[in-house]
């Protein structure tokens, strides 16, 4: 899942892996970084990961 909701999702997701239930994975971005850096970005955290690598895990994705 990708958001910028970080008050809400980030919290629920993390209550649902302390409680050792399945949770796809959830990636924040800063809500006010620029679209076509956050595209580029989620393109190279997509095509260097594997599928199921992020399950139970919550990703913050730093821009520069």
């Amino acid at each position: 899942m990708l958001t910028h909701d970080v008050a809400t999702i980030i919290m629920y997701a993390g209550d649902r892996i302390n409680q050792g239930l399945p949770m796809p994975g959830v990636v924040e971005v800063i809500a006010t970084a620029p679209i076509g850096q956050i595209l580029d970005d989620l393109e190279l955290f997509i095509l260097c990961s594997q599928p199921g690598e992020y399950e139970d895990q919550i990703i913050f994705i730093p821009f520069s």
